[in-house]
């Protein structure tokens, strides 16, 4: 089956770090996206960025305002994003994603709480107590085929549902990395249902594998397919609660811990 290039999805915040300064209740702070800054101020303890500045900021997006129905709307190739006002959830490529607040009108501008945007997006924001520079580099897409996205969002789900769209798009890397990474099947489905070495992946022996994947598992396949990385170079992973990861502990580094998985190169 011929392979696609997924069009590139500039910006995408595969790592943010995010520094805040202490901010009294709607004080405006200062936020910058690789240099240029974004408007923002803390209400209620939670950080919002003015919308439509940070996408272009992060390069990509086309973004429009639909005045009668109060919703914000933003797009790339890739990408549909729809932020409608006074709701606690934000469409992304039409699927709902649950966001901790709600978009909010500021001197006739949209702002969105910046935590729930960047874990949309794939990003890890961590707060300290000073500065507020926000560091956004893009992702370069894969190349795939129908078929590697059946089986990816289907292997995503299985493995890790239940777990934060962050979790989930690190799950979907490892399968990724296995598949250009020479020592694995060079397709999605032949890394799933590789047995060389044994079962790789419990779903495909209790045939959870088969079932229906979630909407935020296909949001995740969709993300990793177009280069969000969230497991740099791990190429195992394990629940700690469900496996001793013997032998990956002992020949593989370690790399990271996303919720009840860690990532091993």
């Amino acid at each position: 089956m011929k392979k696609k290039h997924l069009p590139r999805m500039p910006g995408l915040l595969l790592a943010a770090l995010l520094l805040a300064q202490t901010a009294l209740a709607g004080e405006s702070v200062a936020v910058t996206v690789d240099g240029a800054p974004v408007p923002a101020f803390v209400e209620g303890g939670t950080t919002y960025v003015q919308l439509s500045p940070l996408l272009e900021a992060i390069g990509g997006w086309e973004t429009a305002w639909d005045h009668h129905a109060r919703v914000a709307s933003a797009e790339t190739e890739l990408f549909t994003l729809d932020v409608p006002i006074q709701r606690s959830y934000v469409l992304a490529d039409g699927y709902t994603y649950w966001i901790d607040g709600t978009a909010l009108i500021r001197e006739d501008r949209t702002y969105v709480p910046l935590r729930s945007l960047a874990n949309l997006l794939g990003a890890e924001v961590d707060f300290v107590n000073w500065d507020f520079p926000v560091r956004v580099r893009s992702a370069e897409p894969a190349a795939y085929t129908e078929e590697d996205f059946y089986w990816l969002c289907r292997i995503i789900s299985a493995e890790s549902r239940g777990e934060s769209l962050l979790g989930q798009i690190a799950v979907g890397n490892v399968i990724c990395n296995r598949v250009a990474s020479g020592q694995f099947p060079d397709t999605v489905k032949g890394v799933v249902f590789d047995t060389r070495n044994g079962v790789q992946f419990e779903p495909v022996s209790n045939k959870t594998i088969y079932q229906e994947p979630t909407e935020q598992s296909v949001l995740a396949a969709r993300l990793v397919l177009a280069g969000v990385d969230a497991a740099g170079e791990s190429l195992y992973f394990f629940n700690p609660a469900l496996s001793k990861g013997s032998w990956v502990r002992a020949n593989r580094p370690y790399h990271t811990t996303i919720g009840c998985h860690m990532f091993y190169r």
